[in-house]
């Protein structure tokens, strides 16, 4: 009886304990010092989505555990996890402070996926001091850098997710010492270099994505089930060997491997040795049809597991599209086909196909389909399929609607269609409404489709998506809302307009969809006001695109829209003259365009705490005073363009944290300050600062900002030399310094920017020789301006190195000596066509490794502005460099010929040697310059006849051959005959119809004489002729009258004739 009561005694003892070891577990608290770390966490960051609501330092929410996504140990209260990922409506941004979680000592779960963190870096000393982590995800939050080699230290972590960023340079090959890795994601980031082999001593391993050069020493990984290899690299026979390992393999994603066609026993291998493969994903790999039949051989192993197949970007023709089309009833889970991006342009559903009875996506963008692929004829044997949801046919060739006869016959429960940039024309017929019931996404964007906006589209009840941006759809807009019975307006939330030709005025009805996110009418032909009663009813408007109309945003100051945008377009809209004081309500804006508003006064100290901004545009108003110096941090690098207004004085420091700053045309006055306070690190790569009032000497201090890329800092009041510290700028594409008034020498440390695509120093006070380092250290010159100065001594051959240059302008300078004769080496303009898109992508398109600085959204806006001689007219081009080829030596003191070898220059659009001391012959060879449109030799020594060849250049709009020496014959023929005289004035030895001047021995001499000699000769013949027919009259009635007067001699007459007739007849 004693030991049931002892038993008793210590069962009541324990629940006793346990009870008050629960209830001192539940009133533990977080340790302070993370709480204030978790706090320090949100500062850095902004939270417009309410995410970290919870996070809050009041009296009565000091729990930290209880906080929005994050766990405590029950025991002790330390941070055991913060589980914040995001999603597409809600995430975090800003430029995270990861180094304030350094006390999370404790911390094993740390996931920050899918936010937007604004290309932050990934602290050293924080990666490696979490040493208690198992699981990091940190993927699709555009972070930047390089990856820590501290990671390697995180010796228990078993998860490491860092795809989808911006991340570049190699892989630390510490990351072979996570031992108990068993998912590791780096790939879609800027990494390069090999893969390192450490690598192969993660064992565990069970997903494995990476991208770069990879050689295979990855060793063998017994557990691996998802694989990602991206990367041009090459494949061996002994990487046949290594993928037979991967029996376990379950998902394989090949990217842009482009000798894998060359390797069938890999491509045989995948088939033969990986049986149990479900999503397999070849893009981009330049495999052929021989190569998927390699790969299909025999009903290959994973043929019936088979749930996601990807072949996109290949070589792949209508052959694959109907094998596999045959082979479908062999993959009985295929759910999702990707084809897009090869090329099937033949009848590819003709005949006998199969969807399959699990298909639900299928993918075949850019596949250079037409009409005749979707042939509907008697003889097709398709079955309908029920289970196709997705169809991406957009990038085709696509012009009628034949294409919705097709779907109506086969796809029954379709519920995206993709038909954008396609070539669909005319209206949008009625049957489009009538067969597509189901659908709730339909793009028809970028095509060219006509007529009114069908109003059936408000009918399509389960319709959520419209984008019918960039056609030619016309009639009025309110026909368009005001003829639907909108049934779906609950779940209708995106509407794209834009780009089209529609007019009238914005409905009121509008309102009825309520749930619109995103509605986009800019460019079209809207006018109008639009009030609050416009717009009240968006809640959850996000996006909001109205310019490029005659629309006038009439909102009263005091209204508080319901809505929190995002992204706000009203360029070219009427929103001034005061500035818009509602848009302080916008707290989330990050894209803003209010530009050409007709804005005046100055804008608000409130506006310019812009700290999340990716692009703010307010050119072209009439905005004026000084932007306060605010000490702010932008924590986006976003893109600034303030041109065309009437800001003064200094351009605020805080402005070197954009990545783009455009403020050209305004009335700043002061450089100095802003390039060179140090305080704030610059990050801009453009600054254009052009046709402001800038004064004084160039600032010494550009080693501070030697991340530009493009510098414009003409039509100022700038003087002096040009500053040796600019020779830092090693990374700057484009320097323009035109119109100033800065003297001296170009300073040698210049040679340092072998980048420059673009110099430009026309119209200042520069001197001294043209340097030869300019054709040994920018050899990728594409544009060379440096017309208006004081260059003496010859042209440097070094010149001729520069093969990319299309525009070179050195007139009006002092430059002597002769042409060189290595100009043939102009290999740009040897081409008679320019390619503009090599051009174009060489000067404005940014590898990815560009974004760890300067940020992913930068550059979209700037193109440059050059001011050229054309025609001897002064004019402004953009992008200049994509349209012409033109060398301009005129205004110098030039002597020598003109070289033969300029015939070697094809591609030259415009010559200007004028006003210089040229001698010689204008050589023949010129006459090969088939696409010269303006040629001026006038006022120097040139002797000799005009070649005839120059009548072979068609397009010859301007010549000027005046003020020479010129002698001979002016060409005649084709064009030359429309030549007035003052092209060719001053060459008094010139002859020709052109200058009204006969040429000796020419025919146009004689002419006059033959007439002569021909007016001679007919008074010789008339008076040849008079004289016969007097003879003959006086002879014939001299004989025959006598005959017939005088009887003895008609009496002997006839005698006569008697004898003559009998001795004939006798």
């Amino acid at each position: 009886m004693s030991r049931y009561f002892l038993k008793v005694f210590y069962a009541l003892l324990f629940l006793l304990l346990h009870s008050s070891g629960l209830k001192i577990a539940a009133e533990v608290k977080c340790i302070e010092r993370e709480r204030q770390a978790l706090l320090n966490f949100k500062q850095s960051l902004f939270d417009d989505s309410g995410i970290l609501s919870t996070w809050r330092d009041g009296d009565n929410n000091t729990d930290c555990c209880k906080w929005r996504g994050i766990q405590c140990h029950n025991e002790t209260g330390h941070v055991r996890m913060l589980h914040l990922p995001g999603s597409h409506t809600q995430y975090l941004k800003g430029v995270i402070n990861l180094t304030s979680l350094i006390d999370l000592h404790n911390i094993q779960h740390l996931d920050l996926s899918y936010n937007n963190f604004l290309v932050s870096h990934l602290p050293e000393e924080l990666m490696g001091s979490l040493a208690n982590l198992t699981y990091l995800n940190l993927s699709y939050s555009v972070f930047s850098g390089m990856i820590p080699s501290t990671l390697g230290n995180l010796s228990q972590l078993q998860y490491l997710d860092l795809g989808g960023n911006y991340l570049c340079g190699v892989i630390p090959f510490q990351i072979g010492n996570l031992s108990q890795l068993k998912y590791l994601d780096l790939g879609y980031n800027a990494l390069s270099g090999e893969i390192p082999y450490q690598i192969g001593n993660l064992k565990q391993l069970q997903f494995l994505s990476l991208s770069g050069g990879i050689p295979f020493q990855a060793g063998n990984i017994p557990l691996l089930h998802t694989l990602g290899l991206g990367g041009n690299f090459d494949l061996q026979d002994k990487d046949a060997e290594w993928f037979s390992n991967l029996s376990s393999l379950t998902t394989l994603q090949l990217t842009s491997l482009h000798n894998l066609s060359a390797s069938r026993r890999l491509l045989q291998t995948i088939s033969k040795f990986i049986p149990n493969l479900r999503q397999m994903s070849l893009v981009d790999c330049s495999l052929s049809d021989a190569d998927i039949r390699s790969l299909f051989y025999s009903h290959s192993n994973f043929s019936t597991s088979l749930t996601i197949l990807g072949l996109s970007s290949n070589l792949l023709t209508s052959s694959t599209f109907h094998l596999l089309s045959s082979l479908l009833p062999n993959f009985p889970s295929l759910k999702i086909l990707d084809l897009s991006y090869n090329n099937l342009s033949s009848s590819i559903f003709q005949g006998n196909f199969n969807f399959g009875s699990k298909l639900k996506e299928l993918h075949l963008e850019n596949c250079s389909l037409t009409d005749r692929s979707f042939t509907v004829s008697s003889t097709s044997t398709m079955n309908s399929s029920s289970s196709l949801l997705y169809l991406d046919l957009s990038n085709n060739l696509l012009k009628s609607f034949a294409i919705f006869h097709w779907l109506f016959n086969f796809t029954t429960g379709l519920n995206t269609l993709c038909l954008n940039h396609n070539l669909l024309e005319g209206p949008i017929p009625d049957v489009c409404g009538k067969t597509m019931n189901s659908l709730e996404v339909i793009d028809l964007s970028y095509n060219k489709l006509q007529g009114k906006i069908p109003s059936f589209f408000g009918n399509m009840c389960r319709l959520q998506s419209l984008y019918l941006s960039n056609n030619k759809l016309n009639g009025k807009i309110s026909s368009f809302f005001q003829n639907s019975s909108w049934c779906n307006r609950h779940v209708f939330q995106n509407l794209y307009l834009s780009y089209n030709q529609i007019t009238g005025k914005i409905p009121k009805s509008i309102t009825l969809l309520s749930e619109l996110e995103q509605l986009s009418l800019g460019s079209n032909s809207l006018e109008g006001d639009v009030t609050e009663s416009h717009l009240s009813n968006f809640s959850k408007l996000e996006y909001l695109s109205l310019s490029q109309n005659s629309l006038s945003v009439k909102l009263v100051p005091s209204w508080i829209p319901p809505f929190r945008l995002s992204y706000l377009g009203v360029g070219s809209c009427k929103l001034g003259p005061s500035f818009p004081s509602w848009l302080q309500t916008q707290s989330s804006l990050i894209y803003l365009d209010i530009s050409d508003n007709g804005l005046n006064g100055s804008v608000p100290e409130w506006f310019w705490n812009m700290q999340f901004f990716y692009s703010l545009n307010m050119s072209h108003n009439n905005l004026t005073g000084t932007i306060p110096n605010i000490p702010l941090e932008l924590h986006a690098v976003p893109s600034i363009i303030l041109n065309s207004n009437q800001f003064e004085g200094s351009v605020p420091s805080f402005l070197r944290q954009a990545s783009e700053l455009l403020l050209s045309e305004n009335k700043f006055s002061d450089l100095s300050s802003f390039l060179c306070d140090q305080r704030t690190v610059a990050k801009f790569g453009i600054l254009d600062l052009s046709k402001n009032q800038i004064k004084g000497q160039l600032p010494d201090c550009w080693k501070s900002v030697d991340q530009l890329l493009f510098l414009d800092l003409s039509n100022n009041q700038l003087s002096g030399k040009i500053p040796i510290s600019m020779g830092t700028l090693v990374k700057l594409e484009a320097l323009i310094l035109g119109g100033n008034s800065l003297m001296g020498e170009l300073p040698s440390t210049l040679k340092n920017c072998s980048n420059l695509f673009v110099l430009d120093v026309e119209e200042n006070l520069l001197s001294g020789p043209i340097p030869s380092w300019i054709g040994g250290s920018m050899q990728q010159l594409i544009i060379l301006i440096m017309r208006g100065n004081h260059f003496s001594g010859n042209l440097p051959v070094q010149l001729c190195s520069l093969r990319h240059i299309q525009m070179l302008d050195l007139s009006r300078n002092k430059l002597s000596k002769g042409i060189p004769t290595c100009i043939k080496n102009f290999i740009a303009m040897s081409e008679k066509s320019i390619n503009k898109s090599e051009t174009y992508s060489r000067i404005y398109e940014y590898d990815i490794t560009y974004y760890d600085f300067y940020g992913p959204f930068s550059f979209d806006d700037y193109k440059l502005d050059i001011t050229w001689m054309w025609k001897g007219l002064e004019q402004q081009f953009k992008d200049p460099e994509l349209n012409l080829n033109s060398i301009d030596l005129s205004c110098n003191n030039l002597t020598g010929k003109i070289p033969r070898e300029i015939g070697y220059l094809l591609g030259l659009v415009s010559l200007n040697l004028s006003r210089n001391n040229l001698s010689g012959e204008i050589p023949f060879e010129i006459g090969y310059l088939s696409s010269l449109d303006f040629l001026d030799l006038s006022r120097n020594h040139f002797c000799g006849r005009i070649p005839s060849s120059l009548t072979q250049i068609d397009g010859l709009g301007k010549l000027d051959l005046s003020h020479n020496s010129l002698s001979g014959r002016i060409p005649s023929g084709r064009h030359f005959e429309t030549y007035g005289a003052s092209i060719f004035e001053g060459n008094n030895d010139l002859c020709g119809e052109q200058v009204n001047k006969s040429c000796p021995g020419d025919e146009t001499i004689v002419k006059p004489q033959e007439q002569a000699v021909h007016e001679e000769d007919s008074v010789f013949y008339e008076a040849l002729y008079m004289s016969l027919g007097i003879g003959y009259f006086v002879g014939f009635w001299g004989l025959i009258g006598t005959i017939l007067i005088w009887k003895p001699w008609r009496i002997a007459y006839t005698r006569c004739l008697n004898r003559i007739t009998n001795w004939v007849t006798v």
